[in-house]
């Protein structure tokens, strides 16, 4: 059966958890296919060639981040492998397009578009006769939730792409996410289900810190987060004005509601 090999990155940080997953799928007698190569790292980038035994046919990025592809266009012109990413700008050889299918061994990797995270953020289908796993880049992550990367992150795209996942899950059967960074994923449908929770939460707090009258999006941060490391800060910064921006465009939106914090399913 063929799975994906999980290379870790040592790119350790509060916003990159353990560090980046590369991904590796790498049949027996096909060149392989290398998912999110990382930073530039000299033992990360030896990790990777000793996983592709035959070569590296394309190079896939699920976005334009630095902790995921800052190494990819080295890796590509020295393995003569295409880039590949959904922003045309970003891709050496044919972009990724939504729906695309790509035959790799017994299986098949499926192209999403899952805008939300960025703007550019894809995710990988890889439907196999014995199952289906879905890399889902940051979208979604092992541990802990996403961040919303105004103002190229929106966070009514990222919603639909939560709600268009819950239903490929349940559609597809999808036994595991594997993610662009922390663990695997072992249970699809609860973990997706405390992201919806998580952003519900969120949106709930930021109503009730404007309607205890903080002003600006630097008074929401302190009012929902408290006090933060300035890395963390300005991830928090950049998630409340995604929520602002969202509450902004939708007046009166009250679909979404959670009264207390959501529970985190249990993992292996």
């Amino acid at each position: 059966m063929l799975t994906p090999t999980r290379l870790l990155a040592p790119n350790h940080g509060s916003m990159t958890l353990q560090g980046t997953n590369t991904w590796v799928v790498t049949p027996g007698d096909e060149k392989a296919i290398v998912i999110d190569p990382g930073p530039l790292d000299l033992a990360h980038r030896d990790a990777i060639e000793q996983a592709c035994p035959l070569g590296i046919a394309e190079v896939w990025v699920t976005h334009r981040h630095d902790d995921h592809i800052a190494s990819a266009p080295d890796l590509g012109h020295d393995f003569g492998a295409p880039v590949r990413t959904f922003d045309p700008n970003l891709s050496t050889g044919r972009p990724l397009q939504v729906g695309e299918t790509r035959a790799i061994g017994d299986g098949e990797l499926e192209i999403l578009h899952l805008p939300g995270h960025t703007s550019d953020s894809v995710g990988f289908l890889f439907n196999r006769p014995e199952h289906t796993d879905l890399l889902t880049g940051d979208m979604i992550l092992g541990e802990g939730t996403t961040v919303i990367m105004y103002p190229d992150g929106n966070l009514t795209d990222y919603l639909e792409s939560l709600r268009r996942l819950a239903d490929l899950v349940a559609e597809r059967n999808v036994r595991q996410l594997l993610p662009g960074h922390g663990p695997v994923v072992d249970d699809p449908e609860a973990w997706i289900a405390f992201y919806g929770d998580h952003r519900a939460e969120r949106l709930q707090q930021v109503r009730a810190a404007l309607a205890e009258g903080a002003n600006t999006p630097d008074e929401v941060v302190t009012w929902v987060y408290g006090d933060l490391s300035p890395v963390l800060r300005r991830a928090a910064m950049a998630s409340t004005l995604a929520q602002l921006d969202y509450l902004k465009a939708t007046p009166g939106e009250g679909q979404i509601s959670a009264p207390g914090a959501p529970r985190v399913p249990d993992q292996e």
